[in-house]
């Protein structure tokens, strides 16, 4: 679990997953998220970078997706959900990038 930007030159070595979970404080979908991830993580099924949004990461991830609410998740930087971490579809997210 990483928790600094990634760079233009940084790359996922690991070849699972990237997950970008971007958090602010006080959030309770927030906080069951990064439980969820942290511990998918930790089992080796993705690579996740926690954000806060007062980075000034966090600040330009939220001005190019715009979440309506938090916290935002991406997989592999591509917008994946807003708000509560939909666990069957983040399964079925994972399963199909594992085909690949």
């Amino acid at each position: 679990m990483t928790h600094h930007p990634p760079t233009t030159a940084e790359t996922n070595v690991s070849g699972l997953p990237g997950v970008t979970l971007l958090v602010t404080t006080g959030c309770q979908y927030c906080e069951d998220a990064r439980s969820e991830l942290s511990a998918r993580s930790s089992r080796a099924e993705l690579d996740l970078d926690i954000v806060s949004v007062g980075s000034a990461y966090g600040k330009a991830l939220q001005a190019a997706h715009r979440p309506a609410m938090f916290p935002l998740v991406l997989i592999d930087g591509k917008r994946f959900s807003v708000g509560r971490l939909p666990r069957r579809k983040l399964d079925r997210a994972l399963s199909k990038r594992a085909v690949r």
